[in-house]
């Protein structure tokens, strides 16, 4: 069985060693020692978890991964890389299906807020794995947007989503579109075809979760 998640965890974890503790990533106000901990608190502690997705909740879960991103930068590494058997999003049964497109979007958060980076050639097999999770992404992350939407990923497959309104289309390979619709629409090369107005929306919404 492929095991994408490991690889994706594996290919992080060696480039947070590389660029150390303070280097930035795409993701608003995180510096890579701040994203080693969330990746910590998400898998270990799954008393605070619940603030990554519940607002009443976020203040807990903001003070633990403070608490946790105060740790040494080695010891965080290392437990990113080696999650606990126990853990609810990370072991054995479920680890592909939770955290193939967790990893590759931290993964990427590293890699594209470097200079000079570039996408990845990504096999057929892994931007396979993540149109599946992209799939439910779009649906949810864009259902209320007031587009007529068309979702392609040439070769995986398409879908249409939206409230309706002028028709915008969304192309992109499926990595590439993860991305997107994670939120990260500035690094993600995808094309927009349809109204302006529509796609300077789109590329400005509060995508993700």
């Amino acid at each position: 069985m492929p095991r994408y998640a490991r690889a994706e965890r594996e290919a992080l974890a060696d480039l947070l060693l590389a660029v150390g503790p303070d280097a930035p990533t795409v993701a608003e106000g995180w510096l890579t020692r701040d994203l080693a901990a969330h990746l910590v608190l998400r898998e270990r502690r799954p008393d605070a978890a619940g603030g990554l997705l519940l607002p009443p909740l976020r203040g807990h879960a903001e003070r633990v991964r403070r608490r946790i991103a105060a740790r040494p930068y080695d010891e965080l590494v290392a437990q990113v890389r080696r999650p606990p058997a126990w853990s609810p999003v990370s072991n054995r049964l479920v680890d592909e299906l939770t955290n193939t497109m967790e990893f590759f979007i931290h993964h990427e958060d590293v890699r594209r807020a470097r200079p000079g980076w570039l996408p990845r050639d990504l096999g057929a097999g892994l931007q396979s794995a993540l149109w599946r999770r992209a799939a439910p992404l779009a649906r949810l992350a864009l259902r209320r947007f007031p587009a007529d939407l068309y979702v392609q990923a040439p070769g995986f497959g398409e879908l249409s989503v939206g409230r309706g309104g002028e028709p915008l289309r969304v192309v992109g390979a499926p990595g590439e579109l993860t991305l997107f619709l994670s939120g990260r629409q500035r690094v993600a090369r995808v094309q927009l075809d349809g109204a302006a107005t529509a796609a300077r929306r789109l590329r400005s919404a509060n995508l993700g979760m």
